[in-house]
Order: C-alpha cells, then sequence, then structure tokens
C-alpha cells in the first residue's frame, strides 16, 4: 500500500476523501498532518501499484425524481504537472527532480458525476491510463443534464371540469421537460455525447385509470367542442367530491430515453421524472 502526501481544504477533508488518513509518528512530529489556515498536508492511502487505480462497486444511484441503475466506478486519469514542482517540495515526496515525474492525478465516483479528488502523485514511471468506460461517460453527460417530470399544460390545477366531458392532456415542450436535450462528457481521451427525448407519459387520473401517451398530447381548440383528443385524453365518470380535498391526485410519469455514441461504441438508457398535480371534477348543473 502505498501513500500519497496531497493538499485539501479542510471543511471538504471528510467529504472528499475517499480512503482513511494514516498518522506516521515516528516520520511526522505532527503526526502525519500539516495544516495552515486554509489547507492541510495529509498522507493518505492510495490503492494499487505506481499510483494507478481503476474499479469499483456496483451500486445505484437517483437523479432529482427519478431513477437510474448505474455502476459506481472510479476513473483515474493523469497528465505531467506543468511545471514539475520545484526541488525540495512535498510533491516529490523525498525524491530528486529528474527521478520520476510528478503528475496531477483526477479521480471520479459515481460515475465521475459524484465526488471527484484532484491532487500531486510522484511517480517513478508513466503510468498507464485506466480505460474509459464510454457508459460511464454517458452517464456522467446525462447526469449534467437538467431532467424534468412534465410541464402539464392541460389539464390545469385552477381549472374546472366536468363528469362526462372529455379532458385532453397536453404538455409544453422545453429541453427540460420534453427534450431533445443533448450534453458530452470527456475523459481519458475519448468524448461521448448524449441525447434525450421523452418517449411516452403515463399518466394516473386518480380514479383508477392509466393513460399512456406516446406524445405530448394534442391542444384543445374551442372550435373541437365536445369530441375526444385523439393522442391524449381521459373521459371522468365520477366526481371527486368523495377524495381527499375533494379533488383527484394526478401523476405525469416520464419516460426519458438517452442514445449515446463515442469511444468506439453506442448505446441507450433511460430515465424517468415525475410531477404531482390535483384535479377538481364536479356534476354539470342544470339551472331550471
Amino acid at each position: 500500500m502505498l501513500t500519497r502526501r496531497t493538499a485539501v481544504t479542510v471543511l471538504a477533508l471528510l467529504a472528499t476523501l475517499a480512503t482513511p488518513a494514516t498518522s506516521h509518528a515516528e516520520d511526522d512530529p505532527d503526526g502525519g498532518i500539516d495544516c495552515d489556515l486554509y489547507t492541510c498536508q495529509v498522507e493518505v492511502d492510495v490503492p494499487g501499484e505506481g499510483g494507478t487505480q481503476a474499479g469499483g462497486s456496483d451500486g445505484a444511484s437517483d437523479t432529482g425524481s427519478g431513477s437510474s441503475d448505474r455502476d459506481d466506478k472510479t476513473v483515474c486519469t493523469y497528465k505531467p504537472a506543468d511545471p514539475q514542482p520545484p526541488a525540495g517540495s512535498l510533491d516529490w515526496e523525498g525524491h530528486n527532480p529528474g527521478d520520476g515525474a510528478v503528475y496531477e492525478q483526477t479521480c471520479g465516483w459515481n460515475g465521475l458525476g459524484g465526488n471527484t479528488i484532484v491532487r500531486m502523485v510522484w511517480l517513478a514511471e508513466p503510468p498507464e491510463q485506466a480505460a474509459v468506460d464510454p457508459a460511464v461517460l454517458a452517464q456522467r453527460a446525462i447526469d449534467s443534464m437538467t431532467l424534468l417530470g412534465p410541464d402539464i399544460a392541460s389539464p390545469r390545477a385552477a381549472g374546472k371540469y366536468t363528469v362526462g366531458v372529455p379532458m385532453w392532456m397536453w404538455v409544453n415542450q422545453s429541453a427540460t421537460t420534453y427534450g431533445p436535450n443533448s450534453a458530452s462528457a470527456s475523459a481519458g481521451g475519448i468524448t461521448v455525447t448524449a441525447t434525450a427525448k421523452v418517449s411516452k407519459i403515463v399518466w394516473k387520473m386518480g380514479d383508477g385509470a392509466t393513460i399512456t401517451c406516446n406524445g405530448p398530447g394534442t391542444r384543445y381548440q374551442p372550435s373541437q367542442g365536445m369530441s375526444v383528443s385523439p393522442t391524449c385524453g381521459h373521459v371522468y365518470d365520477k366526481t371527486s367530491a368523495t377524495s381527499h380535498g375533494g379533488r383527484y391526485p394526478l401523476t405525469a410519469t416520464s419516460t426519458w430515453t438517452i442514445d449515446w455514441q463515442g469511444g468506439g461504441a453506442t448505446g441507450q438508457l433511460t430515465e424517468i421524472r415525475q410531477t404531482n398535480m390535483t384535479v377538481a371534477i364536479g356534476e354539470l348543473q342544470v339551472v331550471r
């Protein structure tokens, strides 16, 4: 097990160091940690030989109000420090300039979209760059997007709707609520580009009905009278009077389909986003 010295901010120390600090009182009278007001020089364990580490454990993470399956992976990249630190710098770890070199090491966890540590490490030989999984970069690109639930235009929360009258449902379309939405991510000399678009919206109407619409829906026009929506609609057959607050809970759930390519590979991923609202359904009152 090798150890490296790295400078980290005091406030971020506990949040960003993925491996425990080790104190060597026999080598350092300060217990292996040198601090000033803002930074500490901390000696930490670095797994692997030659300073190269790539690996991780399987896991899952939620983004926003949706979820996706992904692997928690560690990806480390290296580039020579330019300029190299001066002689006597702690980055040389007791070596002299010309004896190996000091590199800037960048390691990302959780698909490169989570914690990232950048530090200086001394290596006797140039490191072999760990291969970057294009699928990991694809997820990083997706994580950089702001994918939201449907922006419901109809029904309106303040609207008044009637039993037996066709309800037309549709959503406003934007890059963040419907797509297309594109982003790229790069590491290890490759770039992956992902493009996301909503492929379907599932509406749970609150009365037990579930409606799947394969598009944004059709906007209602007064000239269409009492006709049924040709793409996305529902007809309530009972009022919401007995529901909580006298309103039906309505949920619209988008499935985002994301196609990605780069690094000699292609693939497809999905993300789920949801929007909640309530709607009041009454009966037509006949005036006599």
